[in-house]
């Protein structure tokens, strides 16, 4: 058996939306595995997660240990266009690839949307970025007391993502540590009807309610002193035309949404405030990822080059 798994990369909570809802973006993690040699042998193309776990095997353990079962020997290699550790879900991409790999390689039958965004939100502990990585397009996941469910809000957007990648890294436990573990109700409330807004933003492609709805007041205060750029980056983008800005994910990229005739201007704008700030990164246009998770069968000797 001989197949590829690729997964999107992704942006989540979009403002309000915090541990919710999440955008597919189109940079993918792609695992390919053979059934051939040592099990858990990676090759070349292992992803740097900075000394962390290699999620993609450690996932893929963990469905095995959930089924008590042992991995087949296999040759697994794997290969990132997703930045680690900037806020767009290179941890739940892998795990999510781990998790399809696993299961592929234990039975030969794949896992559904509905069990990897479940065991994937067990492993990640949310779900935003593990059902975006996994459905494609933007969505809404929640966790209840069997599991975690979500739901895509819509394929396709009539805006493009525009993203400053920042060259410096930060991490989701410390972007989570400096959150107050409880916040005025006011706040709360604020989030609750953005959040509903927002997502009615999305399907409907109203710009205006966008701008409005994509504001935040549970996590982007707090994590504006983490990262200075992220307001100046916000007004620039809007201020550039864009529909709505936000940071993405636990940071530091920052995100924009625009209608393609504007999308250069806005990432013209957030590569300047970079320069202006002393804020090294790339400022790109991205796509929308639609499909969520693929998978391929590979032919004999095929596969082994680059994206």
């Amino acid at each position: 058996m001989s197949f590829e798994v690729l997964v999107p990369a992704s942006s989540a909570n979009l403002g309000p939306g915090f541990d919710s809802l999440a955008l597919a973006i189109d940079l993918h993690t792609r695992v390919r595995v053979r059934q051939e040699g040592d099990a858990g042998r990676v090759g070349a193309g292992q992803i740097d997660l900075y000394g962390g776990e290699d999620l993609v095997l450690s996932s893929m353990r963990y469905l095995a240990g959930r089924l008590g079962r042992e991995l087949p020997p296999a040759t697994i290699e794997t290969e990132t266009e997703i930045p680690v550790a900037r806020g767009l879900g290179s941890s739940a991409a892998a795990i999510v690839a781990g998790l399809q790999a696993g299961a592929l390689l234990l039975s030969g039958e794949p896992l559904t949307s509905d069990e990897l965004i479940s065991i994937g939100g067990e492993l990640e502990g949310h779900a935003d970025n593990i059902s975006a990585a996994v459905l494609g397009g933007v969505t809404a996941a929640v966790a209840t007391a069997e599991g975690y469910i979500a739901a895509r809000l819509a394929a396709h957007l009539p805006w493009q993502p525009v993203l400053f990648i920042p060259r410096l890294t930060a991490f989701t436990r410390d972007a989570r540590g400096i959150l107050p573990a409880s916040v005025p109700l006011t706040d709360a409330a604020a989030n609750v009807g953005r959040a509903a807004l927002l997502a009615h933003a999305l399907q409907t492609g109203d710009d205006r309610l966008l701008g409005v709805a994509m504001a935040d007041q549970l996590h982007q205060p707090y994590r504006a002193g983490m990262f200075p750029h992220l307001q100046p980056m916000i007004d620039a983008a809007l201020g550039a035309g864009a529909a709505g800005a936000c940071l993405s994910g636990a940071g530091p990229t920052v995100l924009a949404l625009a209608r393609a005739e504007r999308a250069a201007g806005v990432r013209d704008a957030l590569a300047l405030v970079g320069e202006q700030l002393g804020v090294d990164g790339d400022a790109v246009i991205a796509a929308v990822a639609t499909g969520g998770i693929q998978v391929r069968a590979l032919a004999e000797g095929a596969g082994r080059g680059s994206f």
